[in-house]
């Protein structure tokens, strides 16, 4: 309870840097933090987060760093006999080759399933030590993008649009009635009845804006309530 208490009474969010000690007094490391003999230390630059629940960052823009086992949204910007360069806001190229898609696709037939511009739902398979990237099409849910809308809000900035257990996409979801996907990339993909995605796209942008605001619930909130009446004038 005293180090709970302690967190409460702490100063507002401040800068940190990786290697900084967040917490000393017990506290459970949280997201992009990590704890040493019961010290609590920053694993990124960023602003720290402390909660009733555990002390972490909110990890200040910075390239992607892929890892296997991510979701993310790319766009094809290449196109070759047996394969195709995405961007997914790596530091590195990526190329994914015609057996990770879920066509059986002939040599130099490419652009016939996929062409430069087309945006598309990946899955990161590997990362090796070249720094070489490995993604698929060939898992559930994953495919080529039609309509909707997609926003580039920066990697750093996820965990704030999902929120605590989900808390923040659920409610975005619920409240615009529309299709949100977001990947661990940074570039969210909604879709919707056209007024009320642009208010789904406008309340992410918010997030992006607001993102180290405490209250950052409440904001968006109010923002859609505004944006879109809700039934009874509630």
């Amino acid at each position: 309870m005293v180090n709970m208490e302690r967190r409460r009474k702490a100063p507002a969010r401040r800068l940190v840097v990786p290697g900084e000690m967040l917490d000393d007094g017990g506290a459970k490391a949280g997201e992009y933090a990590y704890a040493v003999d019961g010290k609590v230390y920053s694993a990124v630059l960023g602003m720290s987060n402390p909660s009733p629940r555990d002390i972490g960052v909110i990890p200040l823009a910075g390239k992607y760093m892929p890892k296997a086992g991510d979701m993310v949204i790319g766009l094809i910007i290449d196109i070759g006999s047996s394969n195709w360069t995405v961007e997914i806001k790596a530091p590195y190229p990526v190329s994914m080759h015609v057996s990770e898609v879920p066509w059986k696709v002939e040599f130099g037939d490419t652009s016939r399933y996929l062409n430069v511009g087309d945006v598309v739902m990946l899955k990161v398979l590997a990362v090796d030590e070249n720094k070489k990237i490995q993604v698929t099409m060939n898992d559930a849910g994953l495919r080529k993008l039609e309509g909707g809308r997609v926003i580039e809000l920066g990697h750093s900035k996820v965990s704030r649009v999902i929120g605590r257990g989900g808390s923040m996409i659920q409610m975005l979801k619920n409240m615009t009635d529309c299709r949100v996907f977001i990947g661990e990339n940074g570039i969210i993909w909604v879709d919707g009845d056209d007024e009320k995605m642009d208010v789904a796209v406008g309340a992410i942008e918010l997030i992006g804006e607001c993102s180290n605001a405490r209250n950052l619930t409440e904001i968006v909130k109010e923002y859609i309530e505004k944006e879109i009446p809700q039934e009874g004038g509630q």
